[in-house]
């Protein structure tokens, strides 16, 4: 008997001839978008059709139609914000997840998955230097994983004050306050959605080396005794990658009997790496940290990772159980630990990346981009024209580009600024993007992934400098330009 040819397999293999020249390219193709916004428009707005249409058409189009749309972010050329790449192992094991389709909720939906997720999560405390004993959850990023802490937090601060938020609602529950450190903005819509407000947020003051203080900690935490709080540390902010003193502040924050959570969306991971983990003296001491396995991990997007120090609060702030369920009594049900219901299967990109890389592996990645990051920032400052605001800590740094207009001004200067970085973005070769930092803008550099080299580090470096030099030069013959 004939069998039947498979109907995934068509459109399977032209997805996977379009991935592989898609990577292959990613070398020497435009790292930046080429297509503007109404060519992208008018190729995919389609009219809605009546009938079907082949899988194979429907992907061959969607080939061609996205082409010029797509940034280069999963190569080694891109330094703008913090995305990592994909490891082989963690981009496969994300088509099969996608293949097998399984329901991450349960144990019983996919025991695989289930497991893997189990696994990968041990092994995940164990590289950043986390408590064995803590809980953890897999979820579609650190935004995500702000929530699970940040809920569990809540649940905690407030049952201490006899309050049962899940039963009772936020409607006269105890005031419950967060005193933060280098704040990102995946926080605050965290606090929108937990219903915590954004007014409750208080922002406390950093030193040069941005960093909170013992002093301003201890005084912020007594201007309101007894209050719930949250005190929210800084595990590599996203412009410095700066790191708070945890051996200080956290004893500080817990004598308060504050919850102490730590935004370490890539830098938690210094933890991984022999080098850098010195940075995280103290961090195993917080409550609850967030990190992202599409950061510095480079598993494909659509993951992040929580992790609580107190698995009972942690599971009484997200577990659900229906008469219809199936729970199993040994292995871990998903369901117990995540916001999220119909979930997929996160665990297994995680699990593969981290056995393609193994633990040196992943030393040895971090290492390597953070020396990028210091090679880039140095080599850029090193141009006339140039100053360096931050030398990377860790992988991200912060510089700047000068008007060379006698009685230039600082606005001349953020001006200038956004002229280079946009003739960066126009050049292609690389990709950065800008920021304002203590008032000024600059431009950051951030790697990430784990095939930048030594050769587009030294790519980056020429490309700035052809951009700025032709930016000096457009001012030299127009004085009067306004960029």
């Amino acid at each position: 008997m004939t069998s039947k040819p498979s109907p995934f397999a068509g459109p399977l293999e032209i997805a996977l001839r379009s991935a592989l020249s898609h990577l292959g390219g990613l070398d020497h193709q435009p790292t930046a978008a080429s297509a503007t916004l109404s060519q992208l428009r008018a190729r995919l707005a389609k009219p809605l059709n009546d009938s079907g249409i082949s899988p194979e058409v429907v992907i061959t189009d969607l080939v061609r139609d996205v082409q010029g749309g797509l940034l280069g972010s999963a190569g080694g050329r891109f330094f703008a914000w913090a995305i990592g790449g994909s490891v082989p192992a963690a981009l496969a094991a994300d088509w099969l997840t996608s293949a097998w389709d399984q329901n991450a909720a349960l144990f019983a939906c996919g025991p695989s998955a289930a497991i893997a997720e189990e696994v990968a999560g041990e092994w995940l405390k164990d590289l950043l230097g986390l408590p064995t004993s803590a809980s953890f959850a897999f979820v579609s990023g650190c935004q995500m994983a702000h929530v699970c802490c940040l809920a569990a937090a809540r649940h905690a601060l407030l049952l201490e004050r006899g309050w049962n938020v899940e039963r009772q609602g936020l409607c006269g529950a105890p005031p419950l306050r967060i005193l933060a450190s280098n704040r990102h903005g995946s926080v605050e819509r965290a606090v929108r959605l937990l219903g915590l407000g954004e007014g409750n947020v208080l922002d406390l003051d950093l030193d040069r080396n941005e960093r909170v203080t013992a002093s301003v900690l201890r005084t912020a935490l007594e201007t309101a005794p007894g209050t719930a709080t949250v005190v929210l540390l800084q595990a590599g902010d996203l412009n410095t990658g700066a790191f708070d003193d945890y051996r200080e502040v956290i004893p500080i924050a817990k004598g308060h009997g504050a919850w102490v959570h730590v935004d370490g969306a890539f830098g938690l991971w210094a933890g991984a790496s022999p080098h850098f983990r010195n940075l995280l003296d103290g961090v195993a001491d917080a409550d609850s940290w967030a990190t992202d396995g599409h950061k510095w991990l480079n598993v494909p997007y659509d993951s992040g990772y929580a992790f609580i120090a107190r698995p009972a609060v942690h599971r009484a702030a997200m577990s659900h159980r229906a008469p219809y369920l199936v729970h199993d009594q040994d292995a871990r049900d998903q369901i117990d630990w995540n916001p999220e219901w119909s979930r997929r299967a996160r665990g297994f990109g995680t699990y593969a990346a981290i056995r393609q890389l193994g633990r040196a592996g992943i030393a040895d990645m971090i290492d390597r981009c953070c020396g990028h990051a210091a090679t880039i920032v140095e080599g850029i400052g090193q141009l006339p024209g140039t100053e360096v605001l931050w030398r990377p800590q860790i992988n991200q740094g912060l510089v700047r580009f000068l008007d060379p207009r006698a009685g230039a001004t600082d606005a001349d200067h953020d001006r200038f600024t956004g002229a280079v970085i946009q003739s960066v973005l126009e050049d292609s070769d690389v990709f950065f993007a800008g920021t304002t930092w203590r008032g000024r803008r600059a431009m950051r550099v951030s790697v990430l992934n784990w095939q930048t080299s030594d050769r587009d580090a030294d790519t980056a470096i020429a490309a700035i400098g052809r951009c700025l030099t032709a930016q000096q030069a457009k001012v030299a013959t127009s004085p009067g330009t306004s960029f």
